[in-house]
Order: structure tokens, then sequence, then C-alpha cells
């Protein structure tokens, strides 16, 4: 059921955005959603897809890690977003790099569950959950570490990034009206 929902779901949101159907044709994208959709689960309920291809399996298969890829995305684009913090790397904002740093997870999480590919040799030992927690807890504290032994800001600086430019936007529109 889920597999049937996220694709026609995605497929009508591009038809709509896209307006390829034409302008105010919601009747039709609601059909051409319903028949690729179908299109994609009636084959796995009959059991044709071929072993390893099934779409259905691949996509039940790979939803909880990028669900929980998603989830730490958002975590550090918040704390990011509450501290205020503006950093440009090679000329890019963060949120580029969160971009196509997500584009890649997701693609290389599809590409295993679907079985094409898995971690090099010299990384093998991440297939080990216990070894991936370990790692995981070392970057997180890593970071941690970092966040709390980087150089404190002052709080003129602080109040004019994060917060403080929300409030200044907010008091600055009430001066208008």
């Amino acid at each position: 059921m889920l597999p049937f929902l996220l694709i026609f779901t995605v497929i009508y949101a591009i038809l709509q955005k896209t307006k390829i159907v034409g302008d105010g044709k919601k009747n039709f994208n609601v059909i051409i959603a319903l028949v690729f959709s179908l299109l994609v689960v009636i084959p796995h309920i009959l059991g044709t897809y071929p072993p390893g291809g099934d779409v259905v399996l691949i996509i039940n298969n790979a939803l909880p890690e990028v669900g929980l890829l998603i989830i730490g995305i958002l975590m550090v684009l918040v704390m990011l977003g509450v501290f205020g913090v503006r950093w440009k790397i090679m000329g890019t904002s963060w949120a580029t790099i969160f971009l196509i740093f997500s584009i890649i997870m997701v693609l290389y999480i599809f590409g295993v569950a679907a079985g094409n590919f898995g971690l090099p040799y010299w990384l093998s030992w991440l297939d080990d959950p216990q070894a991936r927690a370990i790692f995981v807890m070392i970057l997180v504290f890593g970071i941690l570490i970092w966040f709390i032994t980087k150089e404190d800001k002052s709080p003129e600086e602080r109040a004019k990034s994060g917060f403080g430019k929300a409030f200044k936007a907010i008091g600055d529109s009430l001066k208008e009206a």
C-alpha cells in the first residue's frame, strides 16, 4: 500500500507542477498517476517481477533508511537554523551541500536495497550493525565536541544572526505598518 501511495503522490505532484497535460487538468493527472502506480504494484501482487527486480520490495527495503536519513538531515538543518549559522563552502551554501549529499545517499540506499551494489571491501566493516553504531556514536561525539570547543561569538554577533534577524524583520515590518 505504501509504495502505491508514494508512487501515486510523486507522479501526481510532478504532473500538477509541470502542467504537462495542461492547466487545470486535475482529473487527467489523477488518472495518469493512478495508471502508473498500478503498473508498478500489480506485477508485485501477481508475482511476475523477476527475482531482485521487484520495485515494491526495493521501495519497502529502502524506505526506512531513507526516512532515517531525512530525519537526520532535518535535525541538522534545524540546529543550523536555530544557531543562525551561515556557512559557505567553496562559494556554495550548506543547503547545496546537503542537497547533493542527500541525493547521493538516497541513490546509494536504493541501490543497496535493489542489490545492485554494496560496500567496497575496505568498508565491509560497516555491514556490522555494532560497528556502524560505534562509528555513528564517534561521529556524533566529534560534532558535539566541535560545537562545544569552537570559538564563541560575541553577544552582538549572535544577536545579528538567527533569531535576532527574525525579530529585526518583525520590528521593521511593524514600523512600516
